[in-house]
């Protein structure tokens, strides 16, 4: 065979990006399956694969009609050829192309006569596999599609692209998030989040501030990647400036919310507190958040009302603080409404009272968060909790 051989530099770039997206090696994928099938039907064919190529291998995303293999040797291969090209290519029938005839692809296993492959490419522009549709007997294809195995291809691109974004929005999101407890003599801190998609709506965030700590929890209303860019800004406005007063920053906030996202019908329900180490007193300013708890040692529960609307409502009401003490071995749980889906309907506060007693502020964490994952929580869930030591 004479094929075409990709540049070094075109082929340093290509394994460059296709280590970038990690998509190989990876679990199939439902939303590129989906074009795999549909081609399949559409061509009439055999087998559909969505190919990427490695160093030495290819290796298939997405395949229909190879019984579940996803590996292959790369030298020789078709859809080799058909990146090296940068163009569809389409091969009528392998058996008299003197390309392909002595193509182990050809001569063994799965015997293939009809190739035609579309180039995919990485976001930066570099071409990383094909979409390729393959027949064991001599066919053609007319303009038409080609024009569609093209489309179905771009279909595959975006959804790739997409998948990547959405990983990396995601590694940005978790890395806002704090990476450790803080350590304040007295108090044991847990908190965590699972998203119910990709990209949370959620967003929580404490730091030591004037002896004491101050914490806060968002949640948009909304999903994805819109919703996570709010939460990530009001992360950020709220660590603006961290010794304004608790207040005026969830005051400034609102302000911003409301003139920045008015016209899109969005808002931010918030709880934002900061607890006094030395009297384990608690000040906060709930925005239509609704979702903050004491637990008593003793085991009851004591919620704390909001004190105002949401943030982003665009109405021009004044807020309030509440504040509440923390004894010795009470808690502070703060929680978005995402958990309200997973936990025992009959006796909610029952579940989370023993999870505390028996795991502490961590276990209690680690509970619900897998109970999130377990029963594939609708909504995002976060939980945080402070306990004053006993």
């Amino acid at each position: 065979m004479a094929l075409r051989q990709m540049e070094p530099e075109r082929e340093v770039a290509r394994q460059r990006a296709i280590e970038a997206l990690d998509i190989l090696d990876q679990p199939r994928d439902e939303r590129v399956d989906r074009v795999t099938r549909l081609a399949q039907q559409l061509f009439d064919v055999p087998m559909v694969s969505v190919t990427l190529l490695d160093n030495d291998r290819q290796w298939r995303l997405s395949e229909q009609g190879f019984g579940g293999e996803r590996e292959a040797p790369r030298e020789g291969s078709f859809c080799g050829a058909a990146v090296a090209s940068a163009d569809l290519l389409v091969v009528e029938d392998a058996a008299i192309d003197e390309d392909f005839l002595s193509s182990p692809f050809v001569t063994g296993d799965p015997h293939l006569r009809f190739y035609a492959g579309q180039p995919l490419e990485a976001p930066g522009g570099e071409q990383i596999g094909t979409l390729c549709i393959i027949d064991t007997k001599p066919r053609r294809l007319d303009a038409d599609q080609e024009e569609l195995l093209r489309e179905m291809a771009l279909w595959v691109q975006t959804e790739i692209a997409r998948e990547h974004e959405y990983d990396r929005a995601t590694a940005v999101q978790r890395a806002l998030l704090p990476q450790a407890a803080p350590r304040l003599p007295g108090y044991t801190f847990a908190a965590d989040a699972a998203a119910s998609g990709e990209v949370m709506g959620d967003i929580y965030d404490w730091y030591l501030h004037d002896g004491g700590v101050r914490i806060a929890l968002a949640d948009v209303m909304g999903k994805g990647i819109g919703a996570g860019l709010i939460a990530a800004a009001a992360r950020a406005s709220l660590r603006t400036a961290p010794e304004r007063p608790m207040l005026a920053a969830v005051e400034e906030l609102d302000e911003q919310i409301s003139a920045d996202l008015g016209e899109l019908n969005m808002f931010v329900t918030a709880f934002v507190a900061e607890v006094e180490a030395s009297t384990g007193v608690v000040r906060f300013v709930d925005a239509g958040h609704s979702l903050a708890f004491v637990v008593r040692v003793d085991g009851s529960w004591e919620p704390l009302r909001s004190t105002g609307l949401p943030l982003g409502m665009g109405v021009d009401e004044p807020r309030a603080e509440g504040q509440v003490t923390l004894g010795r071995g009470d808690a502070l749980l703060v929680c978005s409404d995402g958990i309200l889906d997973v936990l025992d309907s009959e006796d909610p506060s029952g579940q989370v009272t023993r999870a505390l007693r028996d795991g502490g502020p961590a276990g209690a964490v680690a509970e619900g968060i897998r109970l999130a994952r377990d029963r594939k929580a609708p909504d995002d869930v976060t939980l945080m909790v402070v306990l004053r030591d006993a």
